[in-house]
């Protein structure tokens, strides 16, 4: 059995700090955000639509009000290679995912789903969270006081003998979160096996709705010719049709303001979404959606597109890799994830230390994500869980960073073992 590796001196270690913290510039590393060169690649956007002509197949006037569900052609374009859906099932709304997620939630809570008792009126509405995961779906569970139900998350997915116990036998457990291609932040792809369980379990709530936000689905580093499970074919086959509401957005494949973000589902769930939609808007932003349609044609150009993002966001990705092999192999208890798309790495440090070494980085001037921002109500009970987010940084930049943060857990290991 292999021992850990020995630590450097903590005087070394200090040394190198106060060597790093002098030459580093300020970063900052808290979100992931696509790099200058990443949108650059969509500088033909801002000069689109111009004043080129276009006419829908369904004779939608793109300049006008209306057109609650989206440009056909758009829906065609995105909706398979997006979510898997074809264009009827599809409807586009605004700029942010997120936004969809929080107003698809507030129509539940004031509608609730086919028939059934609205959320709002509900004593308790649960929803399964896995950790690590995405902050921001926390925040919506925290702003509509839905309380949240820990999973622990794997690399095939979350824990589904939890996930079956508690949806199962929890009539209040009324929805989960689920970012099923490069999981933020351990980048965890969903297994066949994994989205089949999430497609079949039962439930105990009728109206229980997997949350599938396919953020990353098209943000490989390297183009993959694996299928990509379909949620939506497995739990229309399972007699669930209705179960998954997806949710996906071009903001990081164009200009991050400037996306288009779309909603599917069943037939019955796009019914219901545009039956509420219609008591917010006439209709989203078309001229951007024609935007979209011009910039990309087709499904091949989009892949090429993001094969030329995945080249940029590999090489930052694979720049990290490298330093923390260089520095914390064998370190005890220390690991990350070494993921093949999306936007993040998950460092895993010793118990107790998470926010130390948050600090330490701090000193250097790299700014990371707070420690326990992975988990529900911001508290992750082991302090391990660290999120590294090297997308917008150049670089030098990258490897910089990844110094600090490299040595930065070392210094806090060393910290402790000399009892400091």
């Amino acid at each position: 059995m292999l021992q850990p590796a020995a630590l450097p001196s903590l005087a070394t270690l200090r040394d190198r700090h106060a060597t790093l913290s002098a030459r580093c510039e300020p970063i900052n590393m808290t979100r992931g955000l696509p790099s200058p060169e990443q949108i650059s690649l969509t500088q033909d956007f801002l000069s689109l639509p111009g004043t080129h002509s276009f006419s829908s197949a369904d004779g939608q006037d793109w300049l006008n009000y209306g057109g609650l569900q989206g440009v056909l052609e758009v829906r065609a374009l995105f909706g398979p290679v997006m979510l898997g859906l074809p264009a009827e099932q599809v409807a586009i709304g605004e700029n942010s995912s997120l936004a969809l997620m929080h107003e698809a939630i507030g129509h539940a809570w004031i509608k609730g789903f086919g028939g059934a008792q609205p959320w709002g009126k509900a004593d308790v509405v649960r929803f399964i969270c896995p950790e690590p995961g995405y902050d921001r779906h926390f925040s919506i569970c925290d702003y509509y006081g839905i309380e949240m139900v820990p999973v622990a998350m794997t690399a095939e997915g979350p824990d589904m003998e939890a996930v079956e116990r508690l949806v199962s036998t929890d009539p209040s457990i009324r929805g989960m979160w689920c970012v099923p291609r490069h999981a933020n932040p351990n980048g965890a792809i969903y297994s066949t096996a994994t989205v089949n369980r999430l497609a079949t379990m039962p439930t105990a709530a009728t109206d229980f709705k997997l949350f599938w936000d396919n953020a990353y689905v098209v943000h490989d580093f390297i183009p993959s010719s694996e299928p990509r499970p379909d949620v939506y074919k497995a739990c229309a086959e399972a007699g669930h049709a209705d179960r998954p509401l997806l949710f996906a957005s071009t903001s990081k494949m164009v200009i991050p303001s400037s996306g288009i973000a779309m909603v599917g589902g069943s037939p019955n769930t796009l019914n219901w979404w545009l039956d509420c939609r219609q008591h917010k808007t006439i209709g989203p932003d078309k001229v951007n959606q024609v935007r979209h349609l011009m910039f990309f044609q087709t499904a091949q150009n989009l892949s090429a597109h993001m094969q030329r993002h995945g080249q940029l966001l590999g090489a930052k990705f694979d720049r990290v890799q490298q330093t923390f092999t260089r520095h914390l192999s064998g370190v005890a208890q220390v690991s990350w994830s070494r993921p093949l798309g999306g936007y993040f790495i998950a460092l895993l440090v010793p118990a107790g230390l998470a926010k130390r070494v948050v600090a330490i980085a701090a000193q250097a001037g790299v700014k990371m994500t707070p420690a326990g921002a992975t988990h529900c109500h911001g508290h992750d009970a082991e302090e391990r869980h660290l999120r590294i987010a090297p997308s917008y940084l150049s670089l030098a930049q990258v490897e910089q960073a990844a110094e600090v943060i490299a040595n930065s857990v070392l210094l806090a290991c060393a910290e402790r073992e000399a009892g400091q």
